[in-house]
């Protein structure tokens, strides 16, 4: 296999840098373009730095940790596009603990990121919300 183009490398290190920061509770907003768009699933889209901030407060006050498993994400780059799969471990506000288990939640999720410039441009979050699998009332195979 070939090695990774610069370029490649450096959009993969900002991207990495996003979950490092994401986790340890740090300012990950300066890594965003000023006028960046992110999804996130049941929230819609925030665009721009202000509104992004205030996602990630929102989806913030469901959590009270969070650890992604940095060493098996799965990257697929192509240009700007970086698509991370990965899983994460965490516990939610009302003390419920997930973890990739197989379980519902289950802590899988799939990013994609654009990066130029040295700025994360878009992000993409799709994973399910119900971190901890605990809404089972709709869905009647759980």
């Amino acid at each position: 296999m070939g090695e990774t183009p610069e370029p490649d490398v450096e959009r993969k290190s900002i991207v990495l840098e996003y979950f490092r920061r994401l986790d340890r509770g740090g300012d990950f907003l300066e890594l965003f373009a000023d006028d960046v768009r992110v999804f996130y699933p049941k929230w819609g889209i925030a665009t721009g730095r202000e509104e992004v901030g205030e996602m990630f407060g929102d989806v913030g006050s469901l959590v009270t940790s969070m650890s992604h498993d940095y060493e098996t994400f799965n990257y697929v780059i192509d240009g700007d596009v970086i698509v991370v799969e990965g899983t994460s471990t965490g516990e939610t506000a009302e003390g419920k603990e997930w973890k990739p288990d197989g379980t519902p939640g289950g802590g899988r999720w799939c990013d994609v990121f654009e990066v130029r410039n040295g700025k994360i441009q878009r992000l993409f979050i799709y994973l399910d919300p119900d971190y901890a699998g605990t809404d089972t009332e709709q869905y009647p195979w759980l």
